[in-house]
């Protein structure tokens, strides 16, 4: 053997010995598989990077490979499969023997291997082991968990029991023909437990979508498609030449949609593209559902809410492509009441908030403030608000539309809004009544992707000036606001009264949020600083008071 292949073999077999020494220091094994029946122990994977010099050790792989590694490379494939893979195994099976009936080892336990040799990424499965004896225990507790706590039960279940529950029933070592139907079924009985707390179901969700997701990526596409992962873009699918799937490999295909329509549904909207590939991909696979699904919507609303068409209006709704399609025949207050009503309806049934609409009309109508999207969606909304009787109706609609962490599906980048944002920027400028309305909205703004309420604070500024009743709006504005934000009211703070009440919206605010809200109207602390030394009596004390706050953010 040679003395590159020996050190090679070394620099791994020292990586393995110390991921193995490094678990056996943790104290808390035993006690993490007590947190629920349905973890069998804590590892069951680990992954070997080979890189000379930099060989790691983990439990997954970050898919961080670089082509063009600025190391030489002199280890070839052969060298690695037949002198240096049986070794790791070797070392794999020893370390591992005494500790398979232990917490710290799952019922299955895989070793992979990525190598970086002279003919480029070489990765070869080290081992494969399953204890059958934990595997049949766990799926006992699987059986059970389901009976007790899902067909049986009535009240909330735990998350942590969730992210395991929905991995294991799409795991092919415990059920390797699984009962797509039934499986679905237990995913949607999660969701009803669930429902009357919106963060944990949030948390649900988000598990049954990953683990879908996991398995439609690793085992169900890559029986059809070649499938190439990325770093910087969405996962790329080529079908594989010849493939000609039967009835029984597409048979899962209904899992798949299901994903689909969770994705669409429930995930922000960055990571929807995902779940209209999975709907493309069962298509173009031939599935006549997918079809239905991409033409007319999932399926999971009644005809009557989903499409309405009279003498006044036509309106189509698809939630896979989360469009709302409205042709105005008529431009009257009638007509936009209808269009209202029918969105509102659909948003208070689960239609995706993120939804936009296209729009044919003959009215273009945008609010007046700078920076918005001339959108469908934004027009929509602006001939609507020409109506002052459909003002509570355009309320009822931003408060069914908004939601943080959620955009409109036609807006990005500086033009990037939730939904709500058109009916309550209008609203807003319109009529005191609405000032919760925007209270609310600026509560739920995400303003590290979003700044169009920069925007608006100006305007609100500029119509309704600094009162006793548009002041703690304001207040509200400024928190959400961005650091580029700029607002012009400083003449009117020069009025000691509406200076007083401005400090009053301030009083036992964190120093650092002060500053922020100080920020759009002074600028940096410096000029307020040098304005308090200029000023004399009450307003001095006031402004000195200003920066006493923001300087906590300092302290």
């Amino acid at each position: 053997m040679s003395t590159l292949v020996e050190q090679a073999t070394q620099e791994m077999m020292t990586a393995v010995h110390a991921w193995f020494d490094e678990r056996l220091q943790r104290t808390d094994l035993e006690q993490a598989v007590k947190r629920t029946t349905l973890q069998a122990g804590i590892f069951n994977e680990l992954l070997l990077d080979y890189k000379p010099g930099r060989t790691t050790v983990d439990e997954f792989d970050l898919g961080l490979d670089d082509a063009r590694s600025r190391t030489p490379v002199r280890l070839d494939d052969a060298q690695v499969r037949e002198l240096i893979a049986p070794q790791l195994t070797a070392l794999v099976q020893a370390r591992l023997a005494p500790l398979v009936d232990t917490p710290m080892i799952d019922y299955r336990f895989t070793v992979r291997g990525k190598f970086q040799t002279a003919q480029g990424k070489l990765h070869l499965t080290l081992l494969e082991y399953v204890n059958d004896g934990k595997r049949l225990a766990l799926l006992e507790n699987i059986h059970a968990y389901i009976g007790k706590k899902l067909t049986q039960g009535s009240h909330p279940t735990k998350p942590l029991e969730t992210f395991f529950l929905t991995r294991h029933l799409l795991d092919p070592l415990l059920f390797p023909q699984p009962d797509i139907a039934w499986t679905i079924a237990q995913f949607e009985r999660i969701e009803q437990l669930n429902k009357s707390r919106p963060q944990a179901l949030a948390e649900h969700r988000s598990d049954i979508i990953q683990a879908v997701s996991a398995w439609a990526e690793k085992q169900f596409l890559p029986q059809f498609y070649d499938v190439q992962r990325s770093s910087y873009r969405g996962t790329e699918y080529a079908l594989k030449a010849g493939a000609a799937p039967d009835a029984q490999a597409l048979a899962p295909i209904d899992l798949l949609l299901y994903g689909a329509v969770m994705i669409l549904r429930h995930e922000p909207s960055y990571a929807k593209s995902t779940g209209l590939k999975f709907l493309e991909i069962a298509r173009e696979l031939g599935s006549e559902r997918a079809v239905r699904m991409l033409k007319e919507g999932s399926g999971t609303f009644p005809d009557a809410d989903i499409h309405v068409k009279n003498a006044l209006l036509e309106c189509r709704a698809n939630d896979v492509f989360v469009t709302i399609s409205i042709t105005i025949a008529r431009e009257e207050e009638g007509a936009y009441a209808q269009a209202l009503a029918f969105i509102t309806h659909l948003l208070n049934n689960g239609f995706p908030k993120s939804c936009q609409i296209k729009l044919k009309s003959k009215v273009k109508q945008y609010l007046p403030i700078k920076g918005l999207a001339k959108s469908d969606t934004h027009r929509f909304f602006a001939n609507a608000l020409a109506y002052a009787a459909l003002q509570p109706q355009l309320e009822a609609y931003a408060r069914a539309a908004i939601e943080q962490f959620e955009f409109y599906a036609d807006t990005e980048g500086e033009k990037n809004c939730m939904p709500g944002t058109y009916a309550t920027f209008g609203l807003g400028l319109l009529d005191a009544r609405h000032f919760p309305l925007v209270q609310h909205y600026m509560a739920n703004v995400d303003e590290e992707h979003q700044s169009v309420q920069d925007q608006f604070t100006a305007a609100f500024a500029e119509t309704h000036g600094v009162t006793t009743a548009s002041l703690p709006v304001l207040a509200s504005c400024l928190r959400a606001c961005t650091d580029n934000a700029k607002v012009k009211i400083q003449a009117e703070l020069e009025d000691l009264e509406k200076l007083e009440l401005f400090c009053q919206q301030l009083q036992g605010l964190e120093g650092y949020l002060v500053e922020h809200m100080l920020y759009p109207i002074w600028g940096k602390l410096e000029k307020l600083a040098a304005l308090a030394r200029k000023a004399e009596g009450r307003r001095r004390e006031l402004l000195l008071a200003l920066l006493a706050a923001a300087s906590k953010a300092h302290a």
